[in-house]
């Protein structure tokens, strides 16, 4: 029986909305934090050039930099380490921003308030670059109380795929990983991490934005897949 649900969080309870004046600002910033030289675009680019070599890299060992190894070792490795180490964790933050602002799904916050009710243990697992801006998405949506734990592979530094994250989930709880259900956008990843873990049931939410930007061969399949995060209710019966 399952009575736990692990959420994803990217493409999956939280989308990126564009912004041009956002991202604008976050770019801005960004360059006066590090006190850059360098014109826009140049820098730009040679960061989106350093950042695919991570991700690259991360992708294939299943480990996940933190704040200011990310920036000192890999994104700004030409730029003062004390300064950019001091700045790492806003840095992070405005590195993400310039993708675009990051809004909960409109139906996030009354699906998780009835799982609650019905009687769902519930917690996060994700894949992110920054320590910080779950947590504060939590409290400024103020969600934080529905989620009993919160694992994110930029603080624990094991990444999704890797099984041991999502088992690492479970004994924070002590859930027994046939008891959980996980909810994410990645046909591959997700589905993949979450067999390979044991966990019970898969549910994916059907994201064009995964797809698009990651187009992959799908192998395994999900349990379910659904179109809002609503549908959760029509999957998730009350636990008494």
């Amino acid at each position: 029986m399952i009575d736990t649900i692990f959420f994803d969080v990217g493409n999956t309870l939280r989308i990126v909305v564009p912004d041009k004046e956002f991202i604008a600002n976050a770019e801005a910033e960004l360059m006066k934090l590090v006190r850059t030289k360098e014109d826009h675009d140049s820098f730009f680019a040679k960061l989106e050039e350093r950042w695919v070599a991570y991700r690259r890299t991360a992708k294939t060992t299943l480990l996940d930099a933190g704040e200011m190894e990310l920036w000192r070792d890999w994104l700004l490795p030409d730029y003062d380490p004390e300064l950019i180490s001091e700045k790492a964790a806003r840095l992070t933050r405005l590195w993400r921003d310039h993708d675009g602002r990051r809004v909960a799904r409109p139906d996030v916050k009354t699906t998780l308030e009835e799982l609650d009710r019905r009687g769902y243990t519930m917690g996060i697992i994700a894949n992110t670059i920054t320590e910080t801006e779950i947590p504060d998405w939590m409290f400024e949506d103020k969600v934080a109380r529905f989620f009993k734990t919160v694992i994110l592979s930029s603080k624990v530094r094991i990444r999704k795929p890797d099984p041991a994250i999502y088992q690492l989930a479970c004994r924070a709880i002590n859930k027994e990983p046939a008891s959980c259900a996980y909810v994410g956008d990645n046909p591959i990843r997700d589905v993949q991490g979450t067999r390979d873990a044991g966990f019970g049931m898969m549910i994916r939410i059907d994201e064009p934005d995964t797809i698009k930007k990651e187009p992959q061969e799908i192998k395994l399949h999900p349990d379910y897949t659904i179109e809002s995060i609503s549908e959760l209710l029509k999957i998730f019966k009350p636990l008494w």
